[in-house]
């Protein structure tokens, strides 16, 4: 199963808390990303900075006599502050969601997914930045061949839970067809769960014959 550091760039593109408004726009312009980590002196990442943020200087009304509601006016405070920002520091959103290079990259989508973000800076043990996840580097999954997704699903999902020799197993274009006769329907729905999560699988077509369990007999009159 892959992890984020067999998908992730080694060559993060970063900026440290002092860089000013001017070379992050720039720099945002010049790597033609949507956002940086940010990076203390020790090299551990401390926020992210992203076109969003610096946007907020322009975005923001400057409107001293509006009177806002309680949660409307703590937004607004705070959106009012940054747009005063002038450094990293000031301006990138923090904590920042970063994820481990030893996580899976099912992980990682799912963590893009949940927190609406386009990439998870990748860090050490210490908080350390070494290496950026993408989306584009998630979807990297799917270029598994389908001789290598029907591979792992006979050794590693089947094999030790059923007998091999009572399935068949069809992939085409990362969409998999399991046919078969498992000992009981929780194997059955355990095989199907696991095959779902096999790296490189679009959707499974489950067409497994499940047994019926026995009725049980009903005790006969007393007389």
């Amino acid at each position: 199963m892959k992890t984020v550091k067999d998908v992730m760039s080694t060559l993060p593109v970063w900026v440290s808390e002092t860089a000013s408004f001017r070379e992050i726009a720039a720099r945002l312009r010049e790597c033609r990303v949507s956002a940086f980590p940010v990076l203390d002196a020790h090299g551990k990442v401390t926020g992210v900075v992203s076109e969003a943020d610096l946007l907020i200087k322009e975005a923001v009304p400057d409107e001293p006599n509006v009177v806002w509601g309680l949660l409307a006016g703590i937004v607004h405070h705070a959106a009012r502050a940054k747009a005063g920002g002038v450094t990293a520091a000031d301006l990138m959103t923090s904590p920042a969601v970063t994820i481990g290079p030893d996580e899976t990259v099912e992980h990682a989508a799912r963590l893009m997914h949940d927190r609406k973000v386009k990439r998870l800076p990748v860090v050490d043990q210490a908080g350390r930045l070494v290496g950026i996840i993408s989306r584009s580097d998630v979807l990297a999954i799917f270029d598994r061949t389908d001789a290598e997704i029907r591979e792992e699903i006979m050794s590693q999902v089947i094999t030790g839970r059923s007998e091999p020799s009572w399935y068949s197993v069809i992939v085409k274009d990362g969409v998999v067809t399991l046919e078969g006769t498992p000992e009981t329907a929780a194997i059955g729905r355990d095989l199907v769960r696991r095959v779902r999560h096999v790296q490189g699988v679009v959707a499974v077509r489950d067409r497994l014959v499940y047994p019926v369990p026995p009725v049980p007999s009903r005790p006969g009159p007393y007389f």
